[in-house]
């Protein structure tokens, strides 16, 4: 059988963000790290996400590697293309969303895709194209003190004409209470209009599964992990995917515990303050700024990771901080480096307590988790069981270990506050 879906996704925990719904739809799902460069065994697998790191890159650098991504899962025979960005439309006036969107559309040599963000299990819902973080506009959700993509405007086509020459409409609520037939409708009168991009609204479930019947046959579409959960069902309707026993059914989980966190969203603080709590004494915080003074911060956590571990302790690094000292932070080093220093450090940390024998690890944060996938050399993660909407459980195969790694690589505004607790549960 024939890859049903080929994704492009912007970062690494969006990409198994995504993955886990495929795989609660019943898809059985692979996450590639990149563009892969050696051939992979597909034969058992519905659905193939490239995982990227172009949220918040050049945009000259975001388009090209997703149109080198769009190549290759095309040559894989996927039928439809998923374009995965964050739920929170994470972007800038200068893109990546349009920019991406647009190479793509040109690329497929089509003249339309959907925009459908939402993922309302999770609180984000779009109503007349204004984007709601639970009851909050998006602007006032946090999200406009992120520190790479400032988010200061809930009225996304609004904001995504900004990020295109291109015309942004719109598909309201009222329109997709009339069904899929109508919406589709609605779309093909809004193409005849010359509208390339169209934001969906999308309040619930329903909606969701109205806009997956809509658009299956769309070349492209693109949004957040909602729409993912909507789609297996109409590729089965189509024909196009059989009924699969356990989809995300993975190894037996091994080895030693750990989480690291670089995420500083408000969802993040809230689980490592809850995990401290829980856990006396189990936390170490990096500084960036002690960071940047050489390599004695970092040697302390190593130390600290090691005693934890070896009394089979629960260990928690992070470098996860409320806005105040992020900013602070910046201000002395640079946006750009406080990032950076931050990556490395945790990245390094998890390479060297995985060669010491951790085998479960938790990474919050999608630029920390591309960091710390990327060091640890993974070129495939196989897709398991939800932790929590949006996170699975994932496993990759490295070449120092007997029993696969299990990792839960978190979006960091995603999971419940016990989380880091209770990720381990569920793995047991």
């Amino acid at each position: 059988m024939t890859i049903v879906l080929g994704a492009i996704a912007d970062d690494f925990t969006g990409a198994t963000d995504l993955a886990n719904n495929l795989v609660r739809g019943g898809m059985r799902c692979v996450q590639v790290i990149g563009v892969p460069n050696t051939p992979l065994d597909l034969s058992n697998v519905d659905a193939v996400i490239v995982a990227l790191k172009s949220r918040s890159c050049p945009v000259e650098e975001a388009t090209a590697d997703s149109l080198a991504a769009l190549e290759w899962l095309r040559e894989q025979g996927a039928r439809q293309i998923f374009f995965k960005y964050c739920s929170t439309f994470d972007s800038t006036d200068k893109g990546n969303i349009g920019p991406v969107a647009d190479a793509l559309l040109d690329r497929l040599g089509v003249t339309q895709t959907v925009m459908v963000p939402a993922f309302p299990i999770n609180g984000r819902t779009v109503y007349q194209g204004h984007l709601f973080v639970g009851d909050r506009l998006l602007n006032d959700s946090g999200m406009q003190h992120h520190p790479l993509t400032p988010m200061t405007d809930a009225d996304l086509v609004r904001v995504l004409s900004r990020q295109t020459s291109h015309t942004v409409g719109l598909a309201s609520r009222t329109t997709l209470a009339k069904g899929a037939e109508a919406t589709r409708q609605h779309l093909d009168a809004l193409a005849a209009k010359n509208v390339r991009h169209v934001i969906c609204d999308t309040v619930d479930d329903s909606d969701l599964d109205v806009l997956a019947e809509a658009t299956v046959e769309m070349p492209l579409v693109t949004g957040g992990s909602g729409l993912g959960q909507a789609l297996p069902a109409q590729y089965r309707k189509q024909g196009w995917l059989a009924e699969i026993a356990e989809p995300g059914r993975l190894q037996p989980a091994s080895g030693s515990t750990l989480v690291v966190s670089g995420s500083c969203s408000r969802a993040t603080l809230a689980q490592v303050a809850d995990f401290l709590e829980r856990h006396p004494g189990a936390g170490f915080a990096l500084d960036p700024v002690a960071l940047a003074e050489g390599d004695k911060q970092w040697e302390q956590a190593l130390a600290f990771s090691f005693e934890r571990l070896e009394k089979n302790a629960p260990v928690l690094i992070y470098a996860s901080a409320d806005p105040e000292k992020v900013k602070a932070a910046q201000a002395e080093l640079g946006v750009d480096r406080a990032g950076l220093l931050v990556e490395e450090a945790l990245s390094q940390l998890a390479v060297t307590l995985v060669n010491e024998g951790v085998g479960r690890l938790v990474v919050a944060g999608g630029e920390t988790s591309g960091a710390v996938v990327s060091a640890l050399g993974i070129s495939a993660l196989r897709i398991g069981e939800q932790i929590d909407p949006g996170v699975p459980w994932t496993q990759a195969t490295l070449a120092n270990r007997e029993a696969p790694l299990s990792l839960a690589l978190k979006s960091g505004n995603f999971g419940s506050v016990d989380f880091f607790t209770r990720a381990f549960e569920v793995l047991a």
